[in-house]
């Protein structure tokens, strides 16, 4: 990219371009999916939508954002890994939404595909230390940094694909997660980083109109899988790496929904004597569901819950720890407020929202999208 034009208009160009080929390739890959049967049939109780809904919708996600990096990214080696494991995961997700894999095949796939970018110089070798009261600022991770960082990415790429049970949740909250490294990469002047999280903050938002509720596509296991490794390995290059100037609590406040959803999932499942991996209905969406809230005010209080995480990643990065927490605080205590005074509950022996004609599935990976097993494995 020229070096006279500035970044942030460079940025908001590969929004739009993103934002406008997910849209348009969108109707496209609805057709694709009816052809090839990568069709989601609501069989459970997890699920929010009656009706058959085609898949593949992340697809024309990651259509758009390819594209869009293409066009306006600098192409480096650590790019280069991103986007070749990038492929590996789409790839996987397409067959998976088409006739649903084992789960420990995508899991050891899922791991083959984040050692491409780990061998193309993405890794986690340092990070603030966490300890206020240590002497050393920050930790060298030495032979570790590797493993970390394999893990590292393929738990984030299933968290998102567990938090993927309501229409629009899994895009909508990548979207805000985008846009928030997004503000940081520009803040910290990383062109390739803003780049990349403008193009998929672009591909999420043109897909978007087609999987709000009632959604006409999910974007599944394709999308969700796709969003989540993106996420990881471009907070490994633009966050981590930065271990003098960026906290290490900002990237687990940016992903701070799927993770808390994930954790949750797996030591209630622990608790209850079964495998991590296996689904369940206790997600947070389904609790709110369950609480009376409907599908689109769900949404909108995860949506909201995310974004006070991202600023407050935002202004821990601009601002320090201290007014992070007191502005983490003060929104809480709002939000806190606001529901007490208006309320989403419903009363009791209210009958329940009727489910969508055609909206999420719900689950794991389940599920907005479709993909009945969670995680790599449920």
């Amino acid at each position: 990219m020229p070096e006279d034009f500035p970044l942030i208009l460079w940025a908001l160009l590969t929004l739009f371009t993103g934002g406008v080929l997910s849209f348009a390739a969108s109707p496209l890959v609805r057709q694709f999916a009816h052809t090839v049967g990568a069709i989601d049939v609501p069989r459970d109780g997890r699920r929010m939508h009656t009706k058959p809904t085609p898949r593949l919708g992340g697809l024309a996600i990651f259509l758009g954002f390819l594209v869009a990096v293409l066009l306006f990214a600098d192409i480096d080696r650590s790019l280069q890994g991103i986007l070749l494991g990038a492929v590996v995961v789409v790839v996987l997700g397409v067959i998976d939404d088409i006739v649903r894999l084992p789960a420990w095949i995508k899991f050891l796939v899922q791991i083959g595909a984040a050692l491409i970018p780990v061998f193309h110089g993405v890794v986690i070798e340092f990070f603030s230390n966490p300890i206020v009261f240590s002497a050393t600022d920050y930790i060298d991770l030495g032979f570790l940094a590797k493993p970390l960082t394999v893990l590292w990415i393929v738990a984030i790429t299933n968290s998102v694909n567990l938090i993927d049970g309501l229409d629009g949740l899994a895009a909508g909250v990548s979207a805000i997660s985008s846009v928030s490294l997004l503000v940081i990469s520009l803040i910290l002047m990383q062109p390739n980083v803003a780049i990349l999280m403008a193009a998929l903050a672009g591909a999420c938002v043109g897909f978007m109109p087609y999987n709000f509720n009632p959604a006409k596509m999910f974007m599944g296991d394709t999308g969700a899988t796709f969003l989540g490794f993106i996420l990881a390995s471009v907070s490994v290059m633009g966050l981590f790496k930065f271990y003098t100037i960026i906290s290490f609590a900002v990237p687990f406040l940016i992903l701070g929904l799927p993770i808390f959803d994930t954790l949750s999932a797996v030591f209630r499942r622990l608790a209850r004597g079964k495998s991590p991996m296996s689904a369940d209905r206790g997600h947070i969406h389904h609790r709110l569901i369950d609480m009376g809230f409907s599908q689109k005010q769900s949404v909108a209080i995860l949506y909201t819950l995310s974004s006070i995480l991202a600023v407050a990643a935002v202004v821990l990065t601009t601002s320090g720890e201290l007014k992070a927490m007191l502005f983490i605080l003060a929104v809480l205590v709002a939000v806190a407020l606001s529901a007490k005074l208006f309320g989403g509950k419903k009363k009791a022996g209210q009958p329940p929202e009727p489910a969508a004609a055609n909206g999420s599935a719900e689950g794991p990976p389940e599920q907005a999208d479709a993909a009945p097993p969670e995680s790599p494995v449920e």
